[in-house]
C-alpha cells in the first residue's frame, strides 16, 4: 500500500491550476463521437446490467480518474517517462436509482456516440424487479446555462407527497466551476418519469468563498430532521474530504450549515457521499429520515485519490447536525469498505416496496481506451445488493437481490467432497462462465492456521494477498473457486480463503486474485483481498460469487465482505470456461454443500414500448 504522504505529494503534483480552478483530466476527443456498429460479445456480461453498446459510468454522474482506475494502487505510482498531470484523471459517473409507482427506476451516465466518456447523458432505464430492464429516452442532458458543460452525479428524493426530486451537479463553464441544480418530473402521473423539466430558479446551491468550487459535487438524498431538509454534498479542503451540509425548508432555497455533517483530514476529495440509517435489528431498510434510539447511521464517501470507497457506522446528532463515528472504527482509507475490488461510486436507496436499502456500485473496465473503443463498449453496473446491519453491529452486511435468482437455470450440487492439499474438483455446471455459486466450506483444526507476520499489519489486505497467493502451499488455506478456468489452467481467477494464526486470534483472508486471468497483455489484473471479521467457532467459511463472463462479484462469511474483479480470459470463454473447487493448504477441506447455477438472460435495456 502507498503511503498516505507519498499518495498525497503525488496527487498535487497531477493538479494543474486555471484561475484556481483544478483541471486535471485525460479526455479522448477522437473516440467520443465514434459511433459502434459491430459491439463484441466476448467479455459482455450476461446478467449484469449493461446497455446495447458505448459507455456507462457508475449510477449517475460525475469526473471519473479512468486511467487511475485501470491502474490502482502502487502500479498508478510507478515512474514512468512517458507520465503526464492529463493521465491522473478521466471522468465518471454514478447512478440515481428509486422506486416509484411500482417501477425501479436507474439514471446512469451514458455516451451515445460512443464507447469511451464523452457527450455524457443521464441515461434511464426502468424495472418491474432490478434484474429485467427497460430503457427510455434519456432523463437530463446539458441544455442551461446552469448544466451547459456538463450534468454530474446526484441522487433522486421522493417527497411525502409522492413526486420525486433530481438533486445533480451542474459544471458552468470550461473552468468546472461546480453549482448544485434540481429537475422535477414533466408528468407526475406517468410511473415511466419519460419527461423532466430543469425550473428557471436553478441552481439550488452555489459555492461561498470558503468551498472550493472546483472540488464541489454529488448531492445526497435529502433528508428531514428538525423542521427542514437536509442534504450532503461532497468536497474537500486542502487534504481535508468534508460533506458540506445544506438545510431547507422548502426544498428549494437552501443555506449551509455553520459547519460540516463530517471531515477528515488527509482523506482527499469526498466524492459520491451516501448518507443513511440501519436499524440496529432485522434486516428492514429504513426511509432516510427515520431517527431514534434504535437506529445507526452510516456515512460512506468515495475517495478520489485512492479509487476505493469506505464507510463508518456512528452516531447522527440530528440537533446539532453532527455525525460521530464509532469509537474504534478507522475513520479513513483504512476503514471498513463495501467492496474491496473493483467498485465505486455506489448509492444507496429505500424501497419501500419491500422495506429494504439497496446498493447499487460501479465496475469500469480494466483494459485500456483502445480495447473500450474496439469492443465497442465500457462499463457495467453491478448486482444490487441488499444492506443490512450486522448483529455485532460493527459492519454492514450486504447480500445480492433475491430477484436475481429467478435467472438460475441448471443446478450443480457437491457435498461432502473432501479436498486433500493440491486437490482442484470440476464442478460441471452447463454454464460456468455465466453462473451463480454458492459453496459451504468446513476443516476439522485451525492447528495449521499459518502463522501472521506481524509486518503484514503494516500493509493492506491486498499486499498480503499478492504474497501469499493462491497456488503457494500453507497450512489452512489457501482454498475456495477457480473461476472462469480453462481446462488446463493456463487461465483462472481464484476467489480463496487464508486463515492465519494472530496473536490474539485468527485472521481471515478473502483474495479474488486475477493475475492469472488471462494470457491477454496490456491489462489491469490486481490481487484485491480484505480481512473478514467472523467467528471461526464452527469451523467453516462460506463463499458466494456471481460469474459472468468478465466480472467475479464474490460475498464471503454471508456478506461480511465483498469484492469484485473485472477479468478478460482468452481461452476460458462461452462454454470453454470451467469452474473448479480447490484447496492448496495442508489441512484437508470439506465442500460441504456446494450449488452451482447456470444463470439465464434477463430482459437487458430494450426499449419501452410507447
Amino acid at each position: 500500500m502507498v503511503l498516505p504522504n507519498i499518495l498525497a505529494v503525488l496527487a498535487l503534483v497531477c493538479v494543474l491550476s486555471k484561475n484556481g480552478v483544478e483541471a486535471s483530466h485525460k479526455i479522448y476527443p477522437r473516440f467520443q463521437t465514434l459511433n459502434v456498429e459491430n459491439v463484441k460479445q466476448l467479455h459482455r456480461t450476461g446478467y449484469h446490467f449493461q446497455p446495447p453498446k458505448h459507455w456507462i459510468n457508475d449510477p449517475n454522474g460525475k469526473p471519473i480518474q479512468q486511467e487511475h482506475d485501470r491502474f490502482h494502487g502502487l502500479q498508478f505510482f510507478q515512474i514512468n517517462p512517458d507520465f503526464d498531470c492529463f493521465m491522473c484523471v478521466n471522468w465518471f459517473v454514478r447512478a440515481a436509482p428509486m422506486y416509484y409507482k411500482g417501477l425501479y427506476h436507474l439514471f446512469y451516465q451514458y455516451n451515445p456516440k460512443g464507447a469511451v466518456w464523452g457527450n455524457i447523458v443521464w441515461a434511464h432505464s426502468v424495472s418491474k424487479d432490478l434484474i429485467n430492464w427497460e430503457s427510455l429516452e434519456p432523463a437530463i442532458y446539458p441544455s442551461k446555462w446552469f448544466d451547459n458543460y456538463g450534468c454530474w452525479s446526484g441522487s433522486a428524493t421522493v417527497l411525502p407527497n409522492g413526486g420525486p426530486v433530481i438533486f445533480y451537479t451542474g459544471i458552468v463553464d470550461e473552468h468546472n466551476s461546480q453549482i448544485q441544480n434540481y429537475a422535477v418530473p414533466a408528468n407526475l402521473s406517468d410511473p415511466y418519469l419519460r419527461k423532466w423539466v430543469k425550473p428557471d430558479d436553478n441552481p439550488i446551491v452555489n459555492p461561498d468563498t470558503s468551498v472550493n468550487g472546483s472540488a464541489f459535487r454529488d448531492p445526497t438524498t435529502a433528508w428531514w430532521a428538525e423542521g427542514h431538509w437536509k442534504i450532503l454534498v461532497g468536497s474537500r479542503r486542502k487534504h481535508r474530504g468534508v460533506a458540506y451540509l445544506y438545510k431547507s425548508r422548502d426544498f428549494k432555497k437552501w443555506v449551509k450549515a455553520k459547519h460540516p455533517l463530517h471531515s477528515v483530514q488527509g482523506t482527499g476529495m469526498w466524492e459520491c457521499p451516501d448518507f443513511f440509517p440501519v436499524s440496529l435489528s432485522g434486516e428492514k431498510g429504513l426511509d432516510p429520515s427515520v431517527m431514534g434510539q434504535n437506529v445507526k447511521h452510516v456515512l460512506k464517501v468515495s475517495l478520489d485519490m485512492t479509487r476505493y470507497e469506505y464507510y463508518t457506522l456512528g452516531t447522527y446528532d440530528k440537533k446539532k447536525d453532527r455525525y460521530f463515528p464509532d469509537e474504534g472504527l478507522v475513520d479513513g482509507w483504512a476503514g471498513l469498505r463495501l467492496d474491496y475490488g473493483n467498485f465505486y461510486a455506489s448509492k444507496t436507496f429505500y424501497d419501500p416496496s419491500t422495506n429494504r436499502r439497496i446498493l447499487w456500485g460501479w465496475a469500469n473496465e480494466s483494459d485500456a481506451v483502445q480495447q473500450d473503443k474496439d469492443k465497442g463498449w465500457a462499463g457495467i453496473q453491478l448486482i444490487p445488493r441488499k444492506v443490512w446491519l450486522d448483529p455485532s453491529g460493527k459492519q454492514l452486511l450486504q447480500w445480492p437481490v433475491a430477484e436475481l435468482e429467478k435467472l438460475r437455470g441448471h443446478n450443480i450440487q457437491l457435498s461432502h467432497q473432501k479436498l486433500n492439499q493440491g486437490d482442484h474438483v470440476e464442478v460441471k455446471v452447463t454454464t460456468a462462465a455465466q453462473a451463480d455459486v454458492d459453496v459451504t466450506f468446513s476443516f476439522p483444526s485451525l492447528d495449521k492456521a499459518e502463522p501472521f507476520d506481524p509486518k503484514w499489519a503494516k500493509l493492506d489486505a491486498l499486499d498480503v494477498c499478492a504474497q501469499k497467493g493462491s497456488k503457494a502451499p500453507g497450512g489452512l488455506g489457501p482454498f475456495g473457486l477457480l473461476t472462469l478456468a480453462s481446462e488446463k489452467l493456463e487461465e483462472f481467477t481464484p476467489v480463496f480463503f487464508r486463515v492465519f494464526k494472530a496473536a490474539d486470534k485468527h485472521k481471515v483472508l478473502l483474495c479474488s486474485d486475477a493475475r492469472s486471468s488471462s494470457l491477454g497483455e496490456g491489462l489491469y489484473k490486481p490481487s484485491f483481498a480484505g480481512f473478514v471479521d467472523v467467528d471461526l467457532t464452527d469451523k467453516k467459511l462460506s463463499l458466494r460469487s456471481l460469474i459472468d463472463h468478465s466480472v467475479v462479484e464474490s460475498f464471503g462469511a454471508g456478506g461480511r465482505i465483498a469484492i469484485t474483479s473485472r477479468v478478460y480470459p482468452t481461452t476460458a470463454v462461452f462454454e470453454k470456461a470451467r469452474l473448479f473447487v480447490f484447496n492448496n493448504g495442508s489441512e484437508t477441506i470439506t465442500v460441504e454443500s456446494l450449488n452451482a447455477w447456470s444463470m439465464n438472460k434477463p430482459v437487458m435495456n430494450v426499449p419501452v414500448k410507447s
